[in-house]
């Protein structure tokens, strides 16, 4: 028997309460005695054989139960004990003739929300007996959900951390496996028809490449390159993009909202974060439908934001994606942010759209709910902190980058603890004409500065997480050794050392992993032709 959750509130304009007794006489007293109840207003049912209460508990159709002790052959603490097993989160109040010590504790043990006895219950008792029930029913509840939220939270994050830590791994492989392909397309001539499986090997790169990518963004360890903006302003520049991804059999409505306050947050991530859940909501609608994106401001309270402990109060900008499909049930939204989850048929979907979108948003200290229904369509709220500052517009370099290697003669410090990305690294850097010192870590790499500290080290290019000394702290004992030294970061992901939060700090040079030969060798160059600063002099 599967009893159903009953709603409830000491709001509501009449309480619906089922008595179960077998004496007449004993309903009329309770009746009359809610009669004389003036604060709250009382629906009472009656029914007096132990069969008819259970299926009227499973019914759901009341907001508390009172139950005598003694029914017939049987007795209220079986009836009790029944529909609570059944899955009844309702009160419960038990209702005996004559009081029995032993019978209260073990009426309270099993799961009743009071004990009373008949011939000591008066209005005023029977009243905050029920009162009482209801309420601390209903925190009960509200203290189980909000558990559920955070144990959500807790599994989340542990697969967050998970999912960075392989995709940390795997990107120390990808490194290796697109350089050397890369080289090879270099050296390979032209009229090579060999030269079409390195290509396909960059293209399948590629592609683990993006599942990576995806992967970091769920476990919030991507690098960002935050910029306030208008949310509106962004929409509009991807109307175009939206409306050929969903096809011409969904309707697009953008419903931008006057006045929008302003986010700080990377365009591009929220590009992502909207693309991805116009994705979803297309798949939803097989048939066609309309997709909404809207925008507003808002601003939560605290009583507005006791059921979501982890949002602070204040002002935030909201942006809405909703779709006509055909919905979620509980367990697929139970489940939905997690990675690789996925309703769709085997090869139709990674399962790693949603969970993106969650990792993305977290980063960007935002929040997503979600509200859906089977048959009325899913709607996606993503809160984003609203900000003082004045939006400077959307716009970021669009201009492709050259895939020449730019050569040079500086001296660079290389170090990584994998030592397939050190060699590549040193490989191409070699070609390029720069003098390459490799070490495998942090402390061999002092020793090999300490042994040229007569001679310079213009760039240290280093890995953020290693055994013994970790980037961060690398590159401050470096610049005891050598003052001058510049510093590149690389990772497979991003650490606290080089980001909080997902937000570069001011000054930090940065290469993600996998890295392109073009793309490592440019960030150098620029770094090394970044003009220095002169110390300011006083006449």
């Amino acid at each position: 028997m599967a009893i159903g959750k009953s709603e409830y509130n000491l709001g509501q304009d009449l309480i619906k309460v089922l008595l179960v007794d077998d004496d007449e006489d004993d309903y009329m007293i309770t009746r009359d005695l809610l009669l004389d109840v003036e604060a709250l207003e009382y629906d009472l049912d009656w029914i007096s054989s132990y069969a008819e209460a259970l299926d009227a508990i499973e019914r759901n159709q009341h907001d508390i139960y009172l139950i005598d002790y003694r029914l017939g052959e049987r007795d209220g603490m079986q009836l009790l004990n029944e529909a609570l097993d059944g899955g009844c989160t309702a009160p419960i109040i038990l209702l005996t003739g004559q009081g029995d010590r032993e019978v209260d504790v073990e009426a309270m043990k099993a799961g009743a929300a009071d004990y009373l006895v008949k011939g000591q219950i008066d209005h005023i008792l029977l009243e905050r007996s029920i009162r009482h029930s209801i309420e601390r029913k209903a925190l009960e509840r509200e203290h189980a959900a909000l558990e559920e939220q955070l144990l959500q939270a807790q599994k989340l994050e542990s697969i967050g951390q998970l999912a960075g830590g392989i995709a940390h791994d795997f990107n120390n492989l990808m490194t290796p496996i697109i350089g050397y392909a890369q080289m090879g397309l270099t050296t390979l001539p032209e009229e090579y028809r060999e030269r079409v499986y390195l290509e396909e090997i960059l293209k399948a790169a590629d592609r683990a490449t993006n599942l990576i990518q995806q992967l970091l963004a769920f476990s919030r360890r991507q690098v960002v390159e935050l910029q306030v903006i208008d949310l509106n302003s962004l929409l509009v520049n991807i109307d175009m993009m939206l409306q050929r991804l969903i096809g011409e059999d969904v309707e697009l409505v953008i419903l931008p909202s006057e006045n929008l306050g302003a986010v700080k947050v990377d365009p591009t991530q929220i590009e992502q974060v909207v693309v991805n859940l116009a994705v979803n909501a297309r798949d939803a609608m097989p048939e066609g439908g309309t997709l909404i994106v809207e925008t507003s401001n808002i601003e939560f309270g605290e009583e507005e934001l006791k059921n979501h402990p982890d949002m602070a109060a204040g002002p935030y900008v909201m942006f809405a994606v909703s779709d006509t499909g055909h919905g979620m049930s509980e367990e697929v939204k139970a489940h939905l942010f997690e990675p690789f989850y996925t309703t769709k048929e085997k090869g139709k979907g990674t399962g790693l759209g949603l969970s993106t979108c969650y990792g993305i948003i977290a980063q960007n200290k935002g929040y997503i709910w979600v509200y859906s229904e089977i048959g009325s369509g899913t709607t996606f709220k993503i809160y984003l902190p609203s900000s003082d500052v004045i939006p400077q517009g959307t716009e970021r370099p669009s201009g492709a980058k050259s895939n020449e290697l730019p050569r040079g003669s500086e001296t660079v410090l290389l170090v990584e603890d994998e030592e397939q990305v050190r060699e590549l690294a040193a490989r191409v850097l070699r070609q390029q004409g720069y003098t390459v010192l490799q070490a495998s870590n942090g402390v061999e790499a002092l020793s090999i500065a300490s042994r040229h500290a007569d001679g310079e080290i213009d760039l240290l290019l280093t890995d953020v997480v290693m055994p013994l000394i970790g980037g961060r702290e690398l590159s401050i004992k470096l610049r005891d050794i050598h003052p001058n030294v510049r510093v590149i970061y690389t990772s497979g992901y991003t650490d606290e050392a080089v980001i909080r939060h997902g937000m570069l700090k001011p000054g930090t040079d940065f290469v993600q992993k996998p890295y392109s030969l073009a793309g490592l060798t440019q960030k150098i160059r620029s770094v090394l032709d970044e003009p220095r600063e002169v110390p300011a002099t006083t006449s």
